[in-house]
Parts: structure tokens; C-alpha cells; sequence
């Protein structure tokens, strides 16, 4: 408190659970600061009694919290998953009272007073089960901040899609006069205050999943303002939480997609970015990531969501990845798949698997390119990756064919993929070279122009050739 020069009261700091606020503390508090539970993350008790036991041979004579054998779980707000505990009652408990905790802060907090939430969670319904529970307690998010707070060297970081980054959300009480708002408005707002601040973060270096939370923040100054919002076009219905963040990860999915069609120097295109079908928008995020290598899948499956897809259409409807150990990978990105199929109970996306992107050379189905699962349009990537087989069989007939019965000559937006994927290949791949041919032999040829200069048959019968 030295640093400041005027005569400010010594603030009073308290260490306490939200159970123990009351009604008498209405109003008391300028600044709560909480870091609240992980969802299914982390059971906080059960691990704290590793420590416990020994500090409490130290300890149980001199402090009370230390008088237990082990340290008190009924009222700890966490989803449990050990298999003792049924999920669905846990769910049920965790997110009611996180409903409840923040309705307790929201009673404790002084009328100018702030609360300031720390969140580093990767799972979707993490955060829609946090927003929900802030939202309805009668706060507004009015500023968010990414900080790198974790260790890349932890021993959570090795093998797992943890975050880098945590969260800082601070919010404020919102009026109980504010009135419901418009989906059509809210995210207009949205998408001007998470502009700016997407340019910002990408300069600033964030990346993957850590990219797509820290953008939640300033989105949620928008959705925040409101006790709860509606549809303008479906009369009695509301935009929930979870439609309103699918927004928000679109925004940054097209952002992202955008950023490299176009090259980082340029800037991103994002209305080119918009007009990306969402397996072609999910192969460019995960290829950009993660290259070809094998990836987190909850990185993977939270890029999947924000695409509108799952982990397991991209598998087994777009054939576009496996998950480890369903399609090895020799040295050399283009090798052949392996047949040998060794995927164990971690291929189901639990934390701790990868996935991996197939190569163009492990995309065989004879359908692709041709058509789509269940009648579909046809994903670029596919046309791309169909295009490669055709030119490095040599049949430029076939090639040109192809091109011009999809008019994929003329379409700004698959050279632009092209152009994109020969800057994410590996220089001693076949993929570059191959790229490079089709590219340069689709400039060379341009578009397939009807010759003006018709020959017309002037013969009695009258009909023109």
C-alpha cells in the first residue's frame, strides 16, 4: 500500500469457501477472486489427502482443520468420475451448486464491487456449464485477459490437450431492470468486440484451443448484458448458452481458416473463411496445428465442435482422420497405411489419446471426391486430394475433366486451399511437387472457354454442328 500516495484504508483480506458466505454478508465484499472448480477435471480432495496424512502428523495438536483423519469431501463442488459415483447425479450436483456459489457471490458483492474468475478448461461443457451459472447469478462479463499461467513442463502438460493458458474473466453485477436482449443484436455486438481482439491475441501468439477460449471472454461481454436472450426469428425461444458459444468458436474457426488461405502477413479473409465447407475448415485447423503428427484429442474435438462436426464423422464419415493407432505411420508423410489396427481404450477420445490427420495417399474410398455421406456437398479437400490421385496416376485427361465438370477452374477459393496446402506441406514430401504440378497446370490452362467460333451446318436440314 506504500506505492500509493493517497490515504487509502488497508484493504481487509479473507480466505474462505463460498459456502460459508451468508445473508449477512450482503453487499461486503469491493473484489472476490475465485478459481473455481474444474469441472470433472480434478477431484481436489482425494488427491489433497496424499498431503494431508503427513501434515496432519504434524499439525493435528495445533490447528482444528487437522483434527479429521482425512479432509472433508461432502461438500466439495466437483463431478466425480470414479467409478463409485454415478455421472449423471454428479453432473447434476456439481452444476447445481456452482448455480448456487455464484448466486452466493452475487448477494456478497457491493454494488461497485467485481468478481474476477480464473478458468482453464478445454472441454465445451465446461464452459457452458460456467457461463450459465455466472449469467443467471446476475453477472456481466465487462473484460477477460489470456495470461500463460501454466508450465509447459508439468507433468499434467506431457501427452494431454491441457491449456497453457488460464482464462481471467472479470465481471460485475448486472442491473435487475436490464431487459431481455435480441440473438440478431447480441451477436452483432459480438462480433465487433471479438474482432479486434482475435487480431490482438493471434499477434500476441496464442494458438489451438488456447486461441479459441481466450475469444470467449470478449464475446461474453455482449451475451452477459442480458438476464437472457432471444431468437428475433422464433418467437418464445432463446438463444442458450451452448448456441451462443458455438457462435463464438465459428467466429474464431473462420478467423483462423481465414488467416491461413490468405498467409499470416496478409491479414485474415474470413468471408473467404465463411464460405469453407466445415471438413475442409477442420483439415486446415488441425493441419496448421498440428501438421501430421499425432495430435491431443481434445484439442482435436474441441476444432471438430467448432466446425459443427465430431471426432467420429471425421473419422468414419469424411475418412479424414484416425485416432491412435487405427492408421499407422511410417516414416515419410506419404507412406501407406498400415493395416494393423492395435487401438486401445484410448482411441475413444478419453484424455491422454491422439489423433492424427490421414495423409492425401491414405485417402483411397472411391467415393471421394465424387460424392459425399448422405447426399451432401462435397467437401474441397476432397476434390483436392481426388485430384492428386488422378495426377500422379498421369492421366491429365481425367484431370482436366474433373476440373472443368466441377468449375473448379474458375473458383477462387479451391486455389486458394491449393495454394495453402503446398505452404503447409513438407519440402521432401511427394505432396509438394504434386501440388505444385496441379497448381501451375491449372494457371497454364485457365478456364475451359466454349469456342466462339462455332462451326454451323448451312445444309438443307438447317441444324448447326
Amino acid at each position: 500500500m506504500g506505492a500509493f500516495t493517497t490515504n487509502i484504508k488497508s484493504p481487509v483480506i479473507f480466505s474462505k469457501s463460498v459456502l460459508d458466505l451468508n445473508v449477512s454478508d450482503k453487499n461486503q465484499y469491493d473484489l472476490i477472486i475465485t478459481d473455481p472448480p474444474y469441472y470433472q477435471a480434478v477431484s481436489y480432495a482425494d488427491l489433497s489427502d496424499f498431503f494431508y496424512v503427513w501434515l496432519r502428523c504434524i499439525f493435528s495438536d495445533k490447528l482444528d482443520p487437522f483434527k479429521g483423519l482425512f479432509t472433508p469431501k461432502k461438500q466439495e463442488i466437483v463431478q466425480h468420475i470414479r467409478s463409485d459415483k454415478d455421472k449423471i447425479e454428479e453432473r447434476k450436483k456439481f452444476e447445481q451448486w456452482m448455480s448456487e456459489a455464484f448466486i452466493k457471490m452475487n448477494h456478497s458483492l457491493s454494488a461497485g464491487g467485481l468478481l474476477t474468475i480464473v478458468f482453464a478448461h478445454k472441454d465445451p461443457e465446461a464452459w457452458e456449464t460456467l457461463v450459465t451459472a455466472i449469467i443467471q447469478a446476475g453477472h456481466i462479463v465487462c473484460a477477460s485477459w489470456p495470461i500463460q499461467t501454466e508450465m509447459p513442463n508439468r507433468s499434467r502438460g506431457f501427452g494431454f490437450s491441457s491449456l497453457a493458458s488460464s482464462i481471467w474473466l472479470v465481471c460485475k453485477k448486472r442491473a435487475i431492470t436490464t431487459r431481455p436482449g435480441w440473438d440478431n443484436k447480441v451477436l452483432e455486438e459480438m462480433r465487433a468486440n471479438i474482432a479486434e481482439r482475435l487480431h490482438d491475441y493471434w499477434d500476441a501468439g496464442i494458438r489451438g484451443p488456447d486461441f479459441v477460449w481466450a475469444a470467449t471472454g470478449p464475446a461474453l461481454e455482449a451475451y452477459s448484458k442480458h438476464p437472457i436472450v432471444k431468437k428475433a426469428n422464433t418467437p418464445g425461444e432463446v438463444m442458450s448458452v451452448g448456441e451462443f458459444l458455438s457462435h463464438v468458436r465459428r467466429m474464431v474457426v473462420d478467423f483462423v481458416v481465414g488467416q491461413v488461405l490468405t498467409g499470416e502477413k496478409e491479414g485474415s479473409d474470413m468471408a473467404a473463411a465463411d464460405r469453407m465447407d466445415a471438413p475442409t475448415a477442420y483439415y486446415l485447423l488441425h493441419r496448421h496445428d498440428f501438421g501430421l503428427e499425432e495430435a491431443p484429442s481434445g484439442a482435436c474435438i474441441l476444432y471438430a465442435t467448432a466446425c459443427g462436426l465430431s471426432d467420429r464423422e471425421l473419422e468414419t464419415a469424411w475418412d479424414l482422420v484416425s485416432h491412435k493407432g487405427t492408421a499407422k505411420h511410417t516414416p515419410g508423410e506419404d507412406a501407406e497405411p498400415d493395416t494393423d489396427d492395435d487401438a486401445g481404450p484410448e482411441a475413444n477420445g478419453d484424455s491422454g489419446s491422439k489423433i492424427k490427420l490421414k495423409t492425401w495417399v491414405q485417402r483411397k474410398r472411391t467415393t471421394m471426391g465424387f460424392e459425399a455421406p448422405s447426399g451432401r456437398p462435397i467437401p474441397l479437400i476432397d476434390r483436392v486430394h481426388r485430384l492428386m490421385h488422378l495426377w500422379r496416376a498421369g492421366d491429365v485427361h481425367k484431370v482436366d475433366e474433373y476440373l472443368d465438370d466441377n468449375g473448379l477452374r474458375r473458383q477462387e477459393l479451391f486455389k486458394r486451399l491449393v495454394q495453402s496446402l503446398i505452404e503447409l506441406s513438407n519440402g521432401g514430401s511427394d505432396e509438394r511437387p504434386i501440388l505444385e504440378s496441379l497448381s501451375n497446370h491449372i494457371q497454364a490452362k485457365g478456364a475451359k472457354v466454349s469456342d466462339p467460333q462455332k462451326e454451323f451446318d448451312f445444309s438443307d436440314n438447317g441444324t448447326s454442328n
